[in-house]
């Protein structure tokens, strides 16, 4: 077994990958990557059929060696990455070296990064993944002098590879499903929340994103007396004030807030990857059309 030592960590790094679902009855949020279209992306690159445990890395990466020849995917959000003094494509794939430095800085748009080595990280699993879930104290942020096993790359001679990434790193349009607490809310409240601007705010973390606008609040009045409900990643909840937080990998199980719905799933990658302040709307989208669109996702990527 190869090993993946990190010399130097910058930013916040964990070890993530696809989660563990399906323990909702447990109290356990799926967890797993922020942008798991990065990790789709690094398996295509790196030839693997499935996706693969990967350092995600928020804000900025660090100095990493390897003490095997191994290849290694650059993907999520572009950060600077050189090879020794060599700089790297991002969203392609590397062979490293023993003795060979790869830094890796901030992002330059944003804000998860992920290096994926071609073995996969072979950290120990629990519940059948190796994601740290880092609310409930699975696991922990990676730190300088870690040193993580990864499995044997199986064609550390493959040719290099590069993607065109799918769009998510600059703004964007994010569709939401009716839920069964959409009808809580007044028809001129969706009204007014369909057609308003949103930012990405500041408070923002694994388990929640605020949108702010400057069009109002949106309330409900059945709000106050709502029982506590099942929640999960990308539902879209308002608070007693009306203001919404957007639920992500390592939300709460259970909450009484008001949902106006769930993001489609693929969206809540997109908005995973925004910088404090971009600009995101949200807009509707039938049950049927998700659907669709996840029926063809699956056909394409394979998973």
């Amino acid at each position: 077994m190869s090993r993946l030592t990190i010399s130097r960590a910058d930013g916040l790094l964990s070890v993530q990958d696809m989660g563990r679902p399906g323990h909702l009855g447990q109290g356990l949020s799926c967890g797993g990557a922020m942008d798991r279209m990065a990790l789709i992306e690094a398996a295509a690159l790196l030839g693997a059929d499935t996706p693969l445990a990967a350092i995600e890395m928020a804000g900025a990466g660090g100095v990493f060696g390897v003490d095997a020849p191994m290849r290694v995917a650059l993907t999520g959000a572009p950060m600077a990455a050189f090879l020794d003094d060599a700089p790297l494509r991002w969203h392609g794939c590397h062979l490293i070296l023993p003795g060979q430095a790869l830094r890796i800085g901030g992002v330059d748009s944003g804000v998860y990064g992920y290096l994926t080595p071609a073995g996969g990280i072979a950290t120990p699993e629990w519940l059948g993944s190796r994601a740290a879930h880092l609310s409930i104290g699975i696991g922990a942020l990676l730190d300088s002098g870690d040193d993580l096993p990864c499995g044997e790359d199986p064609d550390p001679d493959r040719p290099a590879r590069v993607i065109e990434p799918a769009a998510r790193f600059g703004g964007g349009t994010l569709r939401v499903m009716d839920g069964p607490q959409t009808g809580l809310f007044a028809d001129d409240v969706l009204e007014a929340f369909y057609a308003a601007g949103f930012r990405r705010g500041q408070r923002a973390n694994r388990q929640g994103i605020l949108v702010q606008t400057g069009k109002g609040c949106f309330t409900s009045d059945h709000a106050a007396g709502l029982a506590s409900d099942v929640i999960g990643p990308g539902d879209v909840q308002l608070t007693g004030e009306g203001v919404p937080f957007v639920l992500m990998a390592e939300c709460q199980t259970m909450g009484g807030y008001p949902k106006v719905g769930p993001l489609f799933v693929l969206d809540a990658f997109l908005l995973a990857q925004q910088q404090a302040y971009t600009e995101v709307r949200f807009t509707q989208i039938s049950l049927e059309e998700a659907q669709e669109k996840l029926r063809y996702f699956y056909r394409f990527f394979g998973v």
